[in-house]
């Protein structure tokens, strides 16, 4: 699989692929996952405000707002962390949550079935919105950083589409980390450290990023 990554002073994408011997609904979390979720965690990254504010600052860049609702998705994993409340969506999702939640950069999951080439990561222009949940709700993604298929975005480091988002179904899937420069080596072991959970899951391949 191919991904054009277009110009930017400050991303720097971790990306694999990963197919599944079955569906996703067919899968169960691995205990090792789920044990990551637990108060006395040891992980191998740890999250941070700095963390959060360079991050913060990528998605600025572009002229995106992430606050409120438009906040980055490591941020809600941290706060549904602390509440108690972190999600239990499906094995993929669950691994990639736990990525995010303990590196603190938000990752995109996305069904690469779904997904019509070319695939591109860029700066969205004003005026792009696109459908994030099954309700119908859009978000204005306006300047943010976005996977983009040939019918439109698909995952960004806020809300993933909804059209290419997993299901019960799904049986192989693109991961995005969304990494910044201003955090030296930090994209690099994220990467590594989810792929090594995703393993547990499916087989893993490379993906070659161009510029």
């Amino acid at each position: 699989m191919e991904l054009t990554v277009a110009a930017h002073p400050l991303l720097e994408v971790g990306a694999f692929a990963m197919r599944f011997e079955h569906p996703l609904a067919q899968l169960a979390t691995p205990h090792e996952i789920v044990q990551l979720v637990e108060p006395a965690t040891a992980a191998p990254l740890v999250s941070s405000d700095t963390v959060r504010t360079e991050v913060r600052n990528l998605l600025r860049y572009g002229g995106f707002r992430p606050s409120g609702r438009s906040k980055p998705a490591a941020e809600y994993l941290h706060a549904a962390h602390q509440e108690g409340r972190f999600p239990r969506i499906n094995a993929a999702v669950d691994a990639c949550n736990v990525a995010s939640l303990w590196s603190g950069l938000p990752i995109s999951l996305v069904d690469a079935d779904k997904l019509q080439q070319p695939l591109t990561v860029a700066v969205l222009p004003l005026g792009t919105s696109y459908v994030f949940n099954p309700s119908g709700q859009v978000i204005d993604a306006s300047g943010l950083l976005c996977l983009c298929d040939a019918v439109g975005p698909s995952g960004t480091p806020v809300k993933d589409a909804q059209r290419t988002k997993t299901h019960d179904g799904t049986r192989a899937v693109l991961a995005i980390v969304w990494g910044t420069r201003s955090l030296p080596g930090r994209t690099a072991k994220a990467t590594a450290w989810y792929r090594q959970l995703s393993a547990q899951l499916g087989d893993v391949g490379d993906v070659s990023l161009k510029p």
